[in-house]
C-alpha cells in the first residue's frame, strides 16, 4: 500500500484470506478475498479475478463443510445455513469456471470441476455431481494427473451409490483401488476397500464383501491405524 503496489495488494489480501481460512475464520478470510477481487477487477487483472474467486469458493465450501460437521446426517439433508453456504462456494465456483475457460486454462478448469462436483454432491445433488466429476475425471486423464483422476472416481463411485447404482460405483471403486495400488497410497487403498466391501454388501455379494473389508483391515493393521 505504501508504494502504491495495487497488484502486490491485491495478492496479498489473497493470501491473508487463505490463511484466515485455514484458521477457520471464514467471515474475514471472505473480507480479505473479496478485496483481492475488486482490485484485481480495477487493475483488468483476468487471472487474479479468477484466483480470487475460486479463493470465495474455497472459503464458503470450508465454511459450509465446517457447519456441516455438527450434523453427521446424509449428503442432501443439511440445515438452512449450511445449504446457503454451500450454494454460495458453488456459485463463485462457477463464475470461476466461466473466466478460466475464457483464459483457456484447463489445469484451473479441472480444479473448478472438481470441487463444483464436492459441492453439488454435498447439497444431495447426485445427477450434477456426477456431471462434474465426469469432466474433472476427463481433464485429469487429459494431464495424466493420476491422483485427481484417483479422486474423480471415487467422488463418482460416492455419488452413485445415492442414485442406487450400486454395480456402477463398484466399477468406479475398483478403478480406485487399481490407481491407489499404481500410486502405492496405502491409506486410499484401504478406503477403497472399505468402500467395495460395503459396496458389495448392497449387491448382497457377501464372499467378495468379506474379502475387501479383510483387505482394509490387513492394511488398517499395517498402518497401525486403531
Amino acid at each position: 500500500r505504501t508504494i502504491g503496489d495495487r497488484i502486490g495488494e491485491a495478492k496479498a489480501s489473497g493470501n491473508l484470506g487463505n490463511t484466515l481460512k485455514i484458521l477457520g475464520q471464514f467471515d474475514e478470510a471472505v473480507v480479505c478475498c473479496q478485496r483481492h477481487l475488486d482490485i484485481s477487477r480495477e487493475q483488468g487483472d483476468k487471472v487474479g479475478e479468477a484466483r480470487a474467486l475460486y479463493n470465495i469458493g474455497n472459503v464458503y465450501h470450508a465454511k459450509g463443510k465446517h457447519l456441516s460437521w455438527n450434523t453427521a446426517q446424509d449428503p442432501g439433508y443439511l440445515p438452512q445455513e449450511v445449504k446457503d453456504t454451500l450454494q454460495k462456494a458453488s456459485e463463485y465456483y462457477e463464475r470461476n469456471l466461466s473466466l478460466v475457460k475464457e483464459l483457456g486454462d484447463r489445469a484451473a478448469q479441472g480444479r473448478a470441476y472438481g470441487n463444483l462436483g464436492n459441492t453439488q454432491y454435498l447439497l444431495g445433488n447426485f445427477s450434477e455431481a456426477i456431471a462434474f466429476h465426469k469432466e474433472r475425471l476427463a481433464i485429469a486423464k487429459e494431464f495424466g494427473d493420476k491422483a485427481a483422476e484417483r479422486r474423480a472416481y471415487s467422488n463418482l463411485g460416492n455419488a452413485h451409490i445415492f442414485l442406487g447404482r450400486f454395480d456402477v460405483s463398484a466399477e468406479y471403486y475398483k478403478k480406485t483401488l487399481q490407481l491407489s495400488r499404481q500410486l502405492r497410497d496405502q491409506a486410499v487403498e484401504a478406503q477403497a476397500c472399505y468402500s467395495l466391501g460395503n459396496t458389495c454388501t448392497l449387491l448382497q455379494d457377501y464372499e467378495k464383501a468379506i474379502e475387501y473389508h479383510l483387505r482394509h483391515l490387513v492394511i488398517a493393521q499395517e498402518l497401525g491405524d486403531r
